[in-house]
This record gives C-alpha cells, structure tokens and sequence, in this order.
C-alpha cells in the first residue's frame, strides 16, 4: 500500500462525480502529495486512467476489492 497525503471517499457516486470531486480535491494539493481514491463505480478504473493521462497527473496505483476500487494519484502539474 503506498501512503497517501489526502483522501477522497467517492464510494457510492456514479461517473463523473468521482473524476469531479478528485480534480477539486486534487487543486488543493500541492505538487509531489498523493491523494487516495475509494469508488464503487466500476467505470472509474478506465476513467481514473483517462484523468491522469490528460491531466499528467501519476496513477501510481488501481485496485480492486470485492466491490470497491482504490486509486492513488501523485499531483504532478500545478
């Protein structure tokens, strides 16, 4: 498990709340600090690699568990 420097419960909203509520969280964060994602949305696993990619932000991590997925991402870009 990788440590994280915020959390975001986005367990229970459908698609794009959880993308929506990543970004802001993620504007409060600074350069280099990670943010960790828990979702029940099956479709944010292809959502959550699509943001980091057009935001270039790292996914440094995707996993599942029963029916809840979990994300890290390290905020990169300003």
């Amino acid at each position: 498990m990788i440590d994280f420097d915020q959390e975001l419960d986005a367990r229970g909203l459908n698609c794009p709340l959880p993308i929506l509520k990543a970004k802001k969280a993620l504007g409060g964060l600074e350069p280099g600090q990670t943010l960790r994602i828990l979702a029940t949305d099956p479709g944010s696993v292809k959502d959550f690699e699509a943001f980091a990619n057009q935001t270039g932000n790292e996914l440094l991590e995707s996993s599942q568990s029963e029916n809840e997925f979990q994300f890290v991402l390290k905020k990169i870009t300003c």
